[in-house]
């Protein structure tokens, strides 16, 4: 019984973002898992490399899209629906960070991201609507999972002033979206991960250094893959089937503890 309440095999998961970092750990956990899944990044020829990769794990498919134009997330959604005919996961998980001192903030450095971490969540999840409703149930919903992160719950250590609005705006989002999709079986929630080992510290880790960073981790470390495929398994399976509206930090206490 315990053991399926983790069962996600059969299930079909669409990953943004997921050709490194995080989605990559949570897609590697998801074709381990018996799960088929999507692959969504930028670049072709990376998607198409981590697709084929985790493909010798299980099934794994790549789908390349620049997800902050509207022409490429609606392409998405028509070469996704071509391929199947319901979406029981939808992780939204691409992204990207843009840091300056506020008089030097440019319009660019806010659009890119807004775009990309904000606008594009939304826009994805209403063409893949009608996918997410067929493989929703009352026993077990369809489930959306956004990205976030501790720099929308807390004062971030670096001036990436879009890039914090833009994750407090996918929890906002989150709980928005919950409440009007429950009632059409689709679970909506957030993770809301702090620091782990991936290319988007790195750049942190070299001003700061690691001993600094995790200073202010109550756990005293960063986070590992094992850490967020977890969570990323849990709210895709039964077990997660009456949890809807929550934004999840996964920070080893960061935010528990400020």
């Amino acid at each position: 019984m315990t053991s399926s309440l983790f069962d996600i095999r059969g299930k079909t998961a669409l990953i943004t973002g997921g050709s490194r970092g995080i989605g990559r750990m949570i897609a590697r956990a998801y074709v381990e898992a018996g799960a088929r899944v999507y692959l969504v990044a930028r670049n072709p020829e990376t998607c198409e490399q981590t697709a084929a990769e985790l493909a010798r794990l299980g099934e794994c498919h790549a789908l390349p899209a620049e997800l902050s134009r509207m022409g490429e997330i609606e392409r998405l959604a028509e070469a996704f629906a071509a391929r199947e005919s319901a979406l029981h996961v939808l992780i939204n998980n691409a992204g990207t960070a843009w840091g300056n001192t506020i008089e030097d903030f440019p319009e660019k450095g806010w659009d890119k991201v807004m775009d990309l971490n904000l606008k594009a969540p939304f826009f994805l999840l209403q063409k893949l609507l009608p996918l997410l409703e067929k493989a929703g149930s009352v026993e077990d919903p369809a489930r959306v999972i956004n990205l976030g992160s501790v720099d929308g719950l807390h004062m971030p250590l670096f001036d990436n002033f879009s890039y914090g609005a833009s994750k407090a705006g996918i929890h906002h989002l989150t709980r928005m979206l919950a409440a009007h999709l429950a009632g059409r079986h689709i679970n909506v929630n957030a993770i809301a991960p702090g620091y782990f080992d991936t290319d988007m510290t790195e750049p942190m880790l070299g001003i700061m250094g690691l001993d600094k960073l995790m200073s202010i981790v109550p756990a005293k470390r960063l986070g590992q893959a094992d850490d967020i495929s977890g969570v990323g398994v849990f709210l895709a399976a039964r077990a997660s089937a009456y949890i809807t509206g929550v934004t999840l930090p996964v920070d080893g206490g960061l935010i528990g503890a400020s």
